[in-house]
């Protein structure tokens, strides 16, 4: 089946007596054992729920992979993966253009358990080979990165990371199973923030890994089980109704994404605009290759610094000034003093997220009607 098959449809084979077109919200946390110590059947909502498996099935067909794990948060996702695989005298070499929690995660709690982090330019195959020493266990890659949407060859890095004996994960909340197949790519792992266009309304919380190599995905498991940072069901139900229209609501956003790029390319108060989809954009061709489409996300640069950044947001009325994306609601955001505002100012500038810059996550309405608002607001900027 296609993808736009399978997104209704994967997961909903479980065994329904009822004969409901939709999988139930089984809201329980634990189930009669007519057999104890079988090992047979669903025992405890931590370990298991019928809701959450046919989440976790669904997850594992998008992103064509043997195996899914939900968990509360992706976040959560984060953290249990890679206390299930790493330990004391390990690293991570992670791209330096990365989502602010996650880096946080890195330096902040990781280093607790004597797992360090290095950083490199993930448009830069050369900095992975150089950086990659006998200790890396996990090279980590978002692409596009967050929030500067720099495209990483996913197949580069998988090939040196696998030369030096290290897993390469994905994150591939911006682009979804739609958009990008990071698996196909070389990945070993992909995770997501189901928060995000999985969910796709901005009215759940949630996270997955997914892989397919049995014995990491028993380690997974293992400490999904084990640390418990799972979903509730009505949170898995609610990622399996916003799947359902995945693929409709992305074209959506791509198109939209697009038209408002463009728009602010041409804005005189505009110094740049970062979009996978615009010619301008250094890795454009790379992009036009590893994606199926350029994705809902827009980075642009301010002239005016904070100050116009400030106005900015403060003047839209179609945009919402908020963090997180890829809901049906266009949101605007302003990385260094909100999403990004844990990583020190010295290493945002030295990256390039500097205070001028601007994340908007263009959602489903009226293209013209998000150009018109961003076109009256820019004049009070």
């Amino acid at each position: 089946m296609r993808f736009s098959t399978r997104a209704i449809h994967a997961g909903d084979e479980l065994d329904n007596p009822t004969g409901t077109v939709v999988v139930p919200i089984y809201q329980v946390s634990t189930f009669n054992q007519a057999q104890p110590a079988t090992g047979a059947g669903y025992v405890y909502s931590r370990t298991g729920n019928p809701t959450r498996t046919a989440l976790e099935k669904c997850l594992a067909s998008l992103e064509e992979a043997e195996h899914a794990l939900a968990f509360a948060s992706g976040m959560a996702a984060i953290t249990t993966l890679l206390l299930s695989l790493l330990k004391e005298g390990d690293s991570i070499l992670a791209v330096d253009d990365l989502y602010g929690g996650t880096r946080r995660l890195f330096t902040r709690i990781m280093r607790n358990f004597g797992v360090e982090s290095t950083y490199v330019d993930g448009t830069n195959l050369r900095d992975f080979e150089a950086k990659l020493t006998p200790g890396t266990k996990i090279v980590w890659v978002e692409s596009p990165t967050n929030p500067l949407l720099k495209i990483v060859d996913i197949a580069g890095v998988a090939k040196i990371a696998h030369s030096h004996n290290a897993l390469l994960v994905v994150d591939n909340t911006f682009m979804s199973p739609y958009l990008q197949h990071p698996l196909r790519l070389g990945a070993d792992i992909v995770v997501h923030s189901t928060t995000k266009y999985l969910g796709g309304h901005s009215d759940l919380i949630g996270g997955a890994v997914v892989l397919s190599d049995p014995k990491l995905y028993e380690k997974v498991q293992f400490a999904q089980n084990a640390a418990g940072a799972v979903p509730g069901p009505m949170d898995c139900w609610l990622v399996l109704r916003g799947i359902k229209t995945l693929a409709v609501r992305l074209e959506r956003h791509c198109s939209n994404a697009q038209k408002v790029a463009e728009f602010l390319a041409a804005h005189m108060k505009v110094s740049k605009v970062v979009y996978p989809g615009l010619t301008s954009h250094p890795q454009h061709d790379l992009a036009r290759k590893q994606m199926d489409g350029f994705g809902g996300m827009v980075s642009f640069h301010l002239k005016g610094g904070t100050d116009a950044c400030q106005k900015l947001l403060k003047h839209v009325k179609v945009f919402t000034p908020a963090e997180s994306l890829g809901g049906v609601e266009s949101l605007i955001e302003h990385p260094s003093s909100m999403t990004h505002a844990s990583v020190p100012k010295e290493e945002r500038d030295r990256i390039g997220l500097t205070d001028s810059l601007i994340r908007v996550s263009v959602g489903l309405e009226d293209a013209e009607d998000l150009i018109t608002d961003l076109s009256t607001a820019l004049e009070d900027v």
